[in-house]
């Protein structure tokens, strides 16, 4: 499960930030998370709850921002939405296709105090 780690990474980043701008307690976290990053949304929020234990982050409020997959096809010039990295482009049928979003994980905002 790799959602324990991006969590540890994520408290890491806070504790990082807090110590820098001078914060002593994470209210609320909200990340962007394309479907392309491979990570299961429910398994993040109860990996999050177990690691933000003990932390400035305690029972800080996880917000998921869902991106979509989107990815410009080079045979019919066209952008198009994806769901899953190998998608055919849903215009011309093509596999010739480069991701433009979805890959994305990061903390977009805090709630701090």
């Amino acid at each position: 499960m790799h959602e324990m780690s991006i969590c540890e990474g994520i408290i890491q980043v806070l504790e990082e930030q807090a110590a820098s701008q001078h914060y002593q307690r994470v209210k609320t976290v909200w990340l962007e998370i394309g479907p392309l990053a491979m990570v299961e949304n429910d398994a993040l929020r109860f990996c999050f709850d177990a690691v933000t234990r003990n932390s400035l982050a305690e029972g800080a409020r996880l917000e998921i921002i869902e991106l979509p997959g989107l990815a410009w096809c080079l045979e019919c010039a066209r952008s198009v939405t994806i769901t899953k990295r190998y998608d055919a482009c849903s215009e011309c049928g093509s596999y010739q296709l480069q991701v433009t979003q979805g890959e994305e994980l990061r903390i977009k905002e805090l709630e701090v105090e």
